[in-house]
């Protein structure tokens, strides 16, 4: 078995961690795009799929509803303890024709061209190599298929990334991000450069401006604990998380923040 990389190590360490908070209902978003990027590929009854970096099940557990019994929905994630989740949720709805493993992106335990369509939402962009990373993704799809990568868009989670990053530069001057890694593919002309480097045929994408509803300064807190950025949070002592915690509370109570951006990116590309 291949040895996590160091990115593959922190992503999983991540997530893993913000199991607790993932499927919080402040966290919406994960469930809303994930069903948008199914929504989106139209599949067929009977189609087999597989999502990659799967979380909590959101896109593959949609999946599988859509492509009814005889279908075949396989999930794959580095983090166990979404996994957990996934199962459990697939199992309170019944679906017998998922499953979900752990598995790496780069590494995936599929044979190539098994499946109708390869979706990855929201996970891609934790790679180094994306080049490589969309032709791990594109190695499963079978001839006639459709790889689907959902990215966010610029500005993601606005204002309140920048008053968490803040908070964060206020205690550990040394963990403080200038941009996301999404950053690097968050408008449509770099997600389809992405995917034609990656060797994918005919790759398109379509912005989708997006908002998402923040009830309460705790509802943020939750998206930041359930989210990538817990992997910071995670880093900080008991007395540097409080500050940040209560720096980011306080900003969302001052500056009566109701909703924040959460853009988003579709590309599909089609094997000829």
């Amino acid at each position: 078995m291949s040895t996590l990389s160091d990115a593959s190590a922190r992503s999983t360490a991540t997530y893993n961690a913000a199991a607790d908070h993932y499927d919080d209902a402040a966290n919406a978003f994960w469930s809303r795009f994930g069903r948008a990027t199914v929504d989106r590929l139209a599949l067929r009854p009977g189609s087999h799929v597989l999502d990659v970096c799967c979380g909590s099940g959101a896109s593959a557990l949609e999946a599988a509803a859509v492509v009814g019994a005889q279908g075949r929905v396989v999930g794959v994630d580095l983090a166990d303890n979404l996994l957990g989740l996934a199962r459990a949720k697939a199992q309170a709805r019944g679906l017998r024709n998922i499953e979900f493993r752990h598995g790496d992106l780069l590494d995936l335990p599929v044979a190539d061209g098994a499946f109708d369509a390869v979706v990855c939402v929201f996970g891609i962009f934790f790679v180094p190599d994306m080049p490589l990373a969309v032709r791990s993704l594109w190695r499963a799809v079978k001839p006639g298929g459709v790889l689907a990568v959902t990215t966010w868009g610029p500005r993601w989670m606005e204002p309140g990334t920048t008053a968490f990053w803040n908070a964060v530069r206020e205690v550990r001057p040394d963990l403080y991000k200038g941009f996301n890694p999404w950053d690097r593919i968050c408008h449509p002309d770099a997600v389809v450069a992405l995917l034609h480097e990656g060797g994918a045929d005919g790759p398109e994408a379509v912005a989708e401006a997006a908002m998402h509803p923040i009830p309460s300064p705790e509802a943020w807190w939750s998206v930041v604990m359930g989210s990538g950025y817990r992997g910071t949070f995670e880093q900080l002592d008991a007395r540097e998380q409080a500050r940040v915690r209560d720096a980011n509370l306080r900003y969302i109570r001052d500056s009566a923040i109701t909703a924040v951006e959460a853009n988003v990116v579709y590309a599909t590309a089609r094997k000829r």
